[in-house]
């Protein structure tokens, strides 16, 4: 509902009402949006993406690249002078560079323009001559979306949900144990909130690493230009009839509702409400490797994140005033890479029934929405070993951590879903019947023919499906 409220002011905005006029007689322009949490994989994507659309050698199933429809593309400074450049050149340089390594994480808002001009064939190819299309995609954490759960609620709702939450997760009990010889009445001390809110993020850190997906408030693991200031120096405290003023929970409380104002809505006022193409990239192996809980908590996560999209096909009218809604989302488990192709499909299932729910509520909206497993950048190559006496489909890749040549067997993953979600969702502490297992690979070094991007898997299928429609 709130960020309903948000993307209706947005639609009576003039500058919306104009944009909306013009944009019959002007280039087509696709907002796509790139989010996942920390480790799915979204700058590796965006690069990637933007590489294989401008060298098309390797996306046989965009049909746009594969029937000769996009004739050109490059890369325009972007519309948004006040958000930074998504640094592709770099990120490219990194992934293909003589002794290949990963690029750094999301770890703000940024934007990148590519424009291809396509030029339709067949019985239009005579009535339309060649049309540019703008692709702005726009890359932001993950992290940042777990906030619009906070919206609704005060400051003590907020405590409570996020003090029982600690409980069971990694390094909640050290905060709570700190929170012992902690006074929410007394008066206020900065070294001693500033402190908090480190413990805080400390326990957030210690959550996420463990496999766990909703470590909020997102922004105090992703700080950027916020880093110290008051809107992220705040933290959970016991609850508290009549807080005093000036103590330390009434200023806590002041600043929790400063962080929902100042930092969560606007962001999405002025960057989210504007999307209209959504790509969630999950870590769905990872969390498979980290156990029940993880898979659960990840599951739930998607689910609340679903709620930030204003989904469905906008009517003619609201196209008009400058309403905007997600039309299509994929949600796509990354890393298919580490899995041979023949478990592809189990891990697609299990994406699926991970996101039922995400799904369901998106399809009912009117939005289109897809699930497939991908690799950006495929790092592995497949082999079948024979051990005591069984075939083992496994991959070979370069670990990260040392450089040396390993094969993986990640395990079985079962044809059905439910296998996996039923003990999840009952609370289960480990799997019974089965051991996954995930490795850390470094990216392979490369040598490109002309005309081709980078090595993927179903980055063209991906594609096809979040952009296809609007190129021919």
């Amino acid at each position: 509902m709130v960020i309903a409220r948000i993307a209706d002011g947005i639609a009576r905005s003039v500058e919306g009402v104009a944009n909306a006029l013009t944009a019959p007689f002007s280039d087509s322009v696709i907002r796509l949006g790139v989010t996942g949490l920390s480790r799915a994989g979204k700058t590796v994507f965006i690069t990637s993406l933007v590489a294989n659309l401008m060298d098309r050698g390797r996306m046989p199933q965009l049909v746009a690249a594969a029937d000769g429809t996009i004739r050109a593309a490059w890369l325009q400074p972007q519309p948004d002078d006040t958000v930074p450049r998504f640094d592709f050149e770099t990120h490219l340089a990194r992934l293909t560079a003589p002794d290949p390594g990963w690029p750094e994480g999301t770890r703000r808002i940024s934007e990148l323009r590519l424009s291809l001009r396509v030029q339709p064939g067949g019985f239009l190819a005579g009535w339309s001559g060649p049309r540019t299309v703008h692709l702005d995609i726009v890359d932001y954490p993950g992290e940042w979306l777990l906030d619009l759960a906070l919206m609704p609620m005060d400051y003590a709702e907020w405590s409570a949900h996020a003090l029982a939450r600690a409980a069971d997760r990694p390094g909640g009990a050290a905060y709570l144990a700190g929170l012992a010889g902690v006074d929410p009445a007394a008066p206020l001390d900065e070294g001693r909130t500033r402190a908090l809110a480190a413990a805080w993020t400390d326990h957030l850190r210690a959550a996420r690493a463990a496999g766990f997906s909703d470590c909020s408030p997102g922004r105090f693991l992703m700080p950027g230009d916020l880093d110290g200031s008051p809107a992220l120096t705040f933290a959970p405290l016991p609850p508290l009839a009549d807080a005093p003023r000036r103590s330390l929970a009434r200023e806590c409380a002041r600043r929790f509702g400063a962080y929902k104002a100042q930092v969560v809505a606007p962001f999405f006022r002025d960057h989210f409400a504007r999307i209209d193409r959504q790509v969630v990239l999950v870590d769905v192996l990872g969390a498979i490797h980290a156990g029940p809980r993880a898979v659960e908590d990840l599951r739930a996560t998607m689910a609340a994140i679903l709620t930030a999209f204003r989904v469905g096909r906008p009517g003619w009218l609201a196209r008009l005033v400058g309403t905007r809604s997600v039309e299509r989302i994929l949600f796509a488990a990354t890393k298919a890479d580490h899995l041979h192709h023949s478990q592809h499909p189990a891990l697609t299932a299990i994406t699926e029934g991970l996101l039922r729910e995400a799904r369901d509520r998106a399809d009912f909206a009117g939005a289109r929405t897809a699930a497939m497993s991908i690799a950006a950048l495929r790092t592995t190559v497949e082999e079948t070993v024979t051990h005591d006496g069984q075939s083992l489909d496994m991959v070979r890749g370069r670990l990260l951590s040392t450089g040396r040549q390993a094969a993986l067997y990640a395990g079985a993953l079962p044809a059905d879903p439910r296998a996996l979600l039923t003990p999840a969702r009952q609370g289960a502490d480990r799997w019974l019947d089965g051991d996954y297992r995930v490795m850390d690979f470094a990216p392979a070094p490369l040598t490109l023919r002309p005309g081709d991007g980078p090595p993927h898997i179903r980055l063209d299928k991906a594609a096809e499906f979040l952009i296809g429609d609007r190129l021919t």
